[in-house]
């Protein structure tokens, strides 16, 4: 009771909060703890009026995080629905909780790869994911006071053994292993020493202690620099590859044996291989900043590439409505129902890769050594305003489609993605961040350069100052 009265006041979210895919902001800025209460009596409301009264919560490991759980938990409880409580862990952890418990819902208290003074939640329903319009009505709820009112429960639930045991039903144990994982103090670090302690082969954990400060690099695997010290023990421990984690342990990153990075459209390639041996001529999805290198690669296998729209909500819908049984964006978000539940899990992700390492004699870069060697940079973020970021994009997209055609194609399912006969290059909005996310691919270095020219001159057209040079 002390809880709820603490934060009995109307409040209204800033709506800068409310995103496409989660609810996400600056803790002391735009984003606090009557935000996650207001947030767990708007969530829990939306469960009980669509007929449920159980909803799971986690939490990671940011600093604001346990006091955000705390204080959503008590919005939740106010509605009436009965609270399971998993304590820290990452988010797949979570979305399995949901699962396996057969709860109605689930929020997980995450910032994600965000600065350690951001913090949100990530919010899903048993069988559907939860985005777009539904978290814009969460919006609604807090602005009309419009909330269900009851007594609901907590109870406590270690689910950790559990979760693992279910991450290793998958593992086939062809041989053992020389495997570098790098936690980058992220919310996975528990589970990921109880994952090793049963996996065969030869295991060195970097930076596995849960610190929501992020001492020793940023938890971001798609950031090439966040990889240098997982690179550097791969070649050291003459390791037969490297797996890194964001910071809630939804998103991969992986290095070979030489401690080449391996970019998640290249990793997505032998994940298909192995999915489309079971489902021949299956639909599997890739988001627009993948390599079309991957798309070729996934027809050529005999399946059907999808192009897609960013973001792990919105990718876990498409895979649902046209049953693909795998998805990956390049930031790492990798998606398996193939014998999985269709959520992303960077865990999950390592047991298969873990499989398909061993299946073959040879070395991990023997997997995507046959792919057609491209010239192309990882993604590039462009700082702006957030009040200003998705206006940048449709002007950008008007100033091209005066001179497009015979030079070039435009894509605009998300963003703008320019195709030309060397190459192609993409800007889009971040959902999650302030910044525009650019990506650029050519078939030579002259080809790269030329398109990231491109790119510079499009961007400085709607008044932004931007060099690729100043980021690589």
């Amino acid at each position: 009771m002390t809880a709820q009265l603490k934060y009995e006041n109307d409040h209204v979210f800033s709506q800068t909060i409310l995103r496409e895919y989660d609810v996400r902001g600056i803790v002391g800025d735009n984003l606090n703890e009557i935000d996650a209460y207001t947030l767990g009596k708007a969530f829990g409301t939306t469960i009980i009026r669509k007929g449920g009264a159980h909803v799971c919560v986690a939490y990671d490991g940011r600093h604001s995080s346990v006091a955000m759980s705390q204080a959503l938990i008590a919005g939740l409880t106010s509605t009436g629905v009965h609270v399971e409580n998993m304590g820290l862990g990452p988010t797949p952890m979570l979305y399995f909780a949901v699962k396996d418990r057969g709860a109605d819902g689930g929020i997980m208290i995450t910032g994600s790869h965000n600065p350690a003074e951001y913090n949100g939640f990530k919010m899903t329903l048993l069988k559907t994911p939860f985005f777009g319009e539904e978290i814009l009505k969460l919006g609604k709820l807090a602005e009309n006071n419009d909330f269900e009112k009851g007594n609901g429960t907590v109870t406590t639930v270690d689910i950790q053994d559990h979760y693992v045991a279910r991450l290793l039903k998958d593992l086939k144990n062809q041989r053992p292993l020389n495997i570098v994982w790098d936690n980058g103090n992220g919310a996975a670090g528990e589970i990921l020493r109880r994952l090793v302690a049963k996996l065969p082969g030869t295991h060195t954990l970097l930076y596995d202690d849960i610190d929501g400060g992020f001492p020793n690099h940023h938890p971001d695997p798609t950031v090439d620099k966040n990889l240098i010290d997982l690179i550097t023990k791969v070649k050291e421990t003459g390791a037969d590859l490297g797996i890194a984690f964001d910071g809630d342990g939804d998103r991969i990153g992986t290095v070979d044996e030489q401690g080449n990075i391996l970019r998640c459209d290249a990793l997505m390639t032998i994940y298909a291989k192995d999915v489309l041996s079971r489902n021949p001529g299956a639909p599997i999805i890739g988001d627009v900043k993948c390599s079309q290198m991957m798309f070729d690669e996934i027809a050529r296998l005999g399946g059907q590439p999808i192009m897609w729209n960013t973001g792990h909500s919105l990718v876990k819908a498409k895979m649902a409505e046209v049953n693909a049984p795998l998805a990956g964006e390049l930031s790492g978000h990798i998606f398996f129902a193939d014998g999985y539940y269709g959520f992303d899990d960077a865990l999950y992700c390592s047991i298969r890769l873990m499989n398909a390492v061993a299946e073959t004699d040879a070395p991990f870069s023997s997997l995507s050594a046959h792919l057609p060697k491209l010239f192309n940079t990882p993604e590039v973020r462009i700082d702006v305003d957030e009040e200003q970021k998705f206006g940048y994009v449709p002007k950008i997209a008007e100033n091209l489609k005066s001179h497009a055609g015979e030079h070039f194609e435009i894509n605009d399912i998300d963003g703008v993605r320019i195709r030309t006969p060397r190459g192609w290059w993409l800007i889009r909005p971040s959902n999650t961040q302030n910044v525009l996310v650019t990506r650029v691919e050519a078939d030579s270095e002259t080809a790269l350069a030329e398109l990231k020219k491109m790119v510079e001159d499009e961007v400085a057209k709607v008044g932004l100052s931007f060099n690729f040079s100043d980021v690589e």
